[in-house]
């Protein structure tokens, strides 16, 4: 697997809209046929994303769909025709309550991938692990769930869920129970060891605030975010690509703790502060993203 900078929404069924997805230097298309479908377009939306996935080129670029929660009255269907053919790579798994939603996923796709002729769990799994109340407490065990690879979350489903008017102040900053779900589940995905991928940033229009975010994101540890228009897809890449200024003091750190073991320490002053094993592992995972990304 590539890496997960951005990750682009696509309605389900809107040629349009992919064609110019497909132009984006986006490392991930989410085809949707959950919110971006009306209930009467469900089926349309299903067997022409069932083309795409069959006949569209997407370039190398990482094939999620969301379908419909496997409880709804799409669910099952969707699956069916996801597996009828050629897979997607992933599942974005919407409305999670806890780990036993994802353990009736796993369930139902090891049988469709037998059915289909496809590689028993190839299929992969992000959650969008907060747009429930129910999933916030869940968030460890969700991490850890089979096929899980990473965890997102949504402020938008949650607000509705709470009854909230709104989930940003008037400086656009969350008020403080969505920041709670925002940093529960960066820690949730890190301890277990699956991508945190920040949520949407719904005001398309503001730049500026959207770089501000990113950047917030991708210092606590973040490893991408989520795009609902083309014009956040180059913000958010720029956002979580290690710039060439980071790439090279990582190295240099790195070498200077290979000078510093030959001599028996890992503890030492570089550049005005003292460094130890932390800011080594820092460094290396660094170095490894900007190879990952051939920076």
């Amino acid at each position: 697997m590539g890496a997960r900078r951005s990750l682009h929404f696509v309605p389900g069924a809107n040629e349009r809209m992919l064609e110019k997805a497909l132009a984006l230097p986006a490392d991930a298309l989410i085809l949707d046929l959950e919110d971006a479908v009306v209930p009467e377009r469900k089926a349309d939306a299903r067997a022409e994303l069932r083309r795409w996935l069959d006949a569209v080129d997407f370039g190398g670029k990482e094939r999620i769909v969301r379908a419909n929660p496997l409880d709804s009255p799409w669910g099952e269907a969707d699956l069916e025709a996801l597996l009828a053919g050629t897979p997607p790579d992933a599942l974005l798994v919407p409305k999670v309550r806890d780990e036993s939603d994802l353990h009736a996923m796993d369930l139902r796709l090891r049988d469709l991938e037998r059915r289909g002729g496809h590689a028993e769990g190839s299929v992969r799994v992000l959650v969008i692990a907060t747009e429930t109340p129910q999933g916030v407490f869940a968030l460890p065990r969700l991490a850890t769930a089979p096929r899980v690879e990473g965890l997102t979350w949504g402020a938008e489903d949650l607000s509705a869920a709470l009854g909230a008017r709104r989930n940003r102040d008037d400086a656009g900053r969350y008020l403080p129970v969505f920041a709670h779900c925002r940093i529960q589940t960066l820690l949730a995905a890190a301890a277990g060891g699956v991508a945190p991928i920040d949520g949407v940033y719904v005001d398309f229009r503001d730049a500026e605030g959207l770089a501000r975010e990113c950047a917030e994101a991708a210092d606590m540890g973040f490893t991408g975010k989520m795009t609902i228009h083309p014009s956040q897809v180059e913000i958010v890449n720029e956002a979580f690509t290690p710039s060439a200024e980071a790439v090279a003091d990582a190295r240099a750190l790195m070498e200077a703790f290979d000078t510093a073991r030959a001599e028996g320490r890992m503890a030492f002053a570089w550049r005005g502060e003292m460094v130890d094993v932390p800011h080594l592992e820092r460094a290396r995972r660094i170095v490894a993203l900007a190879e990952k990304l051939g920076v």
